[in-house]
This record gives C-alpha cells, sequence and structure tokens, in this order.
C-alpha cells in the first residue's frame, strides 16, 4: 500500500465525515485511489483507526482509551489489524464503486458481517433493547460493526442505489445521495466542489 504524503492532507482527527453512512465513513478514511500520486491514508497507525471509531460514534471515550493500552501491549496485533482494517475498507469501497469487484472482495466483507453477528449480544437499553457487543479488549473489534454496516448498506436497495462515488477525479470518495432529485455530484461542495469550480474559471480565463 502506498501512503502518500501531502501537506494539504487533513488527518482522521478532522476528516469531513460526510458519507452519510457509517461504511462510508469508513472507506473515505483514503482517497486518491486512482491518482498517479498513490493512495492518500488517513489510517497510519491503529490509533488512527480508534480515533476515526470515537468520532462516528462506534468507541466511547472509555473503549478508546483501553484500546489504545491494549495497542500498546501488542503492537504487533495492532498492527496486522490495522492491515486487516484497510483490507476491509478496499474491499468494502470496491463493492460500493467499482462494475464487477472480485469475489474474493464480497467473501471478506460477508466474513466480517459474518463475525459481528456472531458476537452481537441483544441487551436491556434503558425501556428496551439493543444490540450490542461484549465488553474486551480486543483489538479487532472496531471492525465488527463497519463490516456489519458495509453488509446492511449493501444489501438495502434503496440506499445502495444513493452510493455515489465523487465526481472530482483524484477524491474516490463515497457519499450517500439523499438529495431529492439525486443530483449531489461532490463528497463536499467546500472542498471538492469549489476546488472543480475554480479549476474551470481559470480554464475559460486561460
Amino acid at each position: 500500500m502506498v501512503i502518500h504524503e501531502d501537506p494539504d492532507f487533513e488527518p482522521v482527527e478532522t476528516m469531513d465525515l460526510t458519507g452519510g453512512d457509517v461504511a462510508l465513513d469508513f472507506v473515505n478514511t483514503a482517497s486518491g485511489r486512482d491518482g498517479a500520486g498513490g493512495l492518500k491514508e488517513k489510517l497510519v497507525a491503529y490509533a488512527d483507526l480508534v480515533t476515526w471509531a470515537e468520532r462516528v460514534g462506534l468507541a466511547p471515550e472509555a473503549l478508546g482509551r483501553r484500546l489504545r493500552a491494549a495497542a500498546a501491549r501488542d503492537p504487533d496485533g495492532a498492527a496486522a489489524v490495522l492491515e486487516r482494517a484497510r483490507e476491509l475498507r478496499e474491499a468494502a469501497f470496491r463493492l460500493f464503486a467499482r462494475p464487477g469487484p472480485a469475489e474474493a472482495d464480497l467473501e471478506r466483507v460477508a466474513r466480517g458481517a459474518g463475525e459481528a453477528a456472531a458476537r452481537r449480544r441483544l441487551v436491556k437499553d434503558g425501556d428496551g433493547y439493543a444490540f450490542a457487543w461484549p465488553e474486551s479488549d480486543r483489538l479487532d473489534q472496531l471492525l465488527w460493526p463497519v463490516a456489519l454496516a458495509a453488509a446492511e448498506l449493501l444489501t438495502s436497495a434503496h440506499d445502495r442505489q444513493r452510493v455515489k462515488e465523487c465526481a472530482a477525479a483524484t477524491c474516490t470518495w463515497l457519499f450517500l445521495d439523499q438529495s431529492r432529485n439525486q443530483s449531489r455530484r461532490w463528497c463536499d461542495m467546500k472542498v471538492c466542489g469549489n476546488r472543480a469550480k475554480a479549476r474551470r474559471f481559470s480554464e475559460r480565463h486561460r
């Protein structure tokens, strides 16, 4: 995997969460998949995966602290989980964005979703009930809700057809187009949209 260093590249701590779905926000922890400069990677270390999970609500602060401590105790295990996370992310990207994705991509997401479903438990939640995973220090537990979210989005006929790729050639971020007339083109109008407008303006006045 090529990691592209870019001084303007926004780290996972401050990246925009504009995907509209946890699975797509996870896919968007990398960009530039089709660019000559190589992949722009936000998940550089296991701690980045934890930070992202905290930001999207998958890891409460206490769990984040436990996982960072567990990763410090087992750096090799943390590195292996990080690689699995990247592989899951790229498989999900291809399933959502590329025609005719490999069977291996579907199997990777399906395997992760199956493991997540097997470990999930029905628990009391206030006056009702909710699904939850048992508390532990397992470094790979952050992959469970991500894989499950990807599988649920893939199997939703209504939402699956609303998944789009940003129109910017070097972006490759995905988003759920929830606009009324399905006309959204950019992951974020303030970023890729404005850059495209500025580029067109420059070309017209060159």
